[in-house]
């Protein structure tokens, strides 16, 4: 009988953690090789970036979840609101800035005439003063934070924000987003961030870009 019942057991004790295995997060793996993007992002930079700070955030998200799953105190699932927020924000934020990004001899730095095209000279009058822009606010971001490039449902329109830390955008849907921690470009281009952020339209992937565009708009 003992036998029977610790068989019976099996099935529910694997769905069990096969569920909870299931419902962490993970590191995505990245499109393209860690060299890919040199010059403009070096593959020291792309290494760290992926492999230790993104990394970073999603054991912090599976651990904030877990804790906020396990706990029946309010007060704590409150106090854990602030670490979801970071890590999950940092996820959210590094898995859509890979897919951002493109090597120059496949779709990096390309913008073919289309809707995404159109959309930028419609509403800043030209590509270069979109970037000029962009850069312009994204520079001006106090300690670390994100430049996006945003599309507005509410006014239908792209329009440029910035949040700050890991923060993920949510009043706009993100188009193009990239990372101004110290992370992301000091290795390469110390403490120049005009330098990074005119090196990065090199590698951005505005193919991919245009893909969320038309689903926003959609």
């Amino acid at each position: 009988m003992l036998s029977i019942a610790r068989n019976s057991l099996r099935p529910t004790i694997t769905r069990m953690f096969v569920a909870r295995s299931a419902s962490l997060h993970t590191l995505p793996e990245l499109p393209y090789a860690y060299n890919a993007l040199e010059p403009y992002i070096s593959e020291q930079i792309m290494k760290l970036h992926h492999t230790k700070h993104h990394q970073a955030y999603v054991n912090g998200l599976n651990a904030a979840e877990e804790a906020y799953a396990k706990t029946p105190s309010t007060k704590e699932k409150i106090a854990l609101q602030s670490a979801l927020k970071f890590n999950g924000g940092g996820h959210i934020n590094h898995s859509l800035f890979w897919k951002n990004l493109s090597p120059v001899n496949e779709d990096g730095g390309k913008l073919s005439q289309g809707p995404l095209k159109d959309a930028l000279e419609r509403d800043f009058g030209s590509v270069d003063e979109f970037k000029k822009r962009f850069n312009a606010g994204t520079a001006a971001i106090q300690g670390s934070g994100w430049g996006w490039l945003g599309y507005s449902l509410a006014t239908q329109k792209l329009e440029i924000v910035t949040t700050p830390n890991q923060d993920p955008l949510i009043s706009h849907a993100p188009i193009i987003g990239v990372d101004i921690w110290e992370h992301a470009f000091y290795l390469q281009y110390y403490n120049v961030k005009a330098d990074y952020l005119n090196a990065i339209w090199n590698v951005i992937n505005f193919k991919e870009a245009e893909h969320r565009l038309l689903e926003a708009v959609d």
